[in-house]
């Protein structure tokens, strides 16, 4: 009877975790604009223009993450949420240096939790700036 009475706050406390649980890995939309907007967006402007989230649809940019390529193929876009691109630049982008010790795929959730947040058909249509 005693190991029941401790038994049921468990698997209360369990179920009510359930729901916080299953958002750890969606990524920190927040944290991903920061990121977006400062390192993506800041080396789009020079090269080829800005990249607005609501360019896209949330299907369309999960696709894009997906796929892993960028520059039309040409490269990893892995490779620019890795931690050894924010180390190459952070000393003159305060946001790669600011994230510089968080994990690599942790990053990439958040860059893709902003996109889709902002994409056309997202919950707030995002511009870059």
């Amino acid at each position: 009877m005693k190991s029941h009475r401790m038994l049921m706050p468990g698997l209360l406390l369990a179920l009510l975790a359930l729901p916080f649980a299953s958002q750890a890995g969606d990524g920190d939309w927040k944290r991903g604009r920061i990121y977006y907007r400062m390192v993506c967006t800041a080396c789009h402007v020079q090269k080829s223009g800005s990249i607005a989230p609501s360019k896209m649809t949330k299907a369309e940019w999960a696709a894009y993450i997906k796929a892993d390529k960028h520059a039309k193929g040409k490269d990893s876009l892995k490779h620019y949420v890795s931690t050894a691109y924010r180390n190459g630049i952070k000393a003159s982008n305060k946001a790669a240096e600011k994230f510089a010790d968080v994990p690599d795929q942790e990053l990439l959730d958040d860059i893709r939790a902003f996109v889709e947040y902002g994409a056309k058909d997202g919950e707030k249509p995002a511009s870059c700036s």
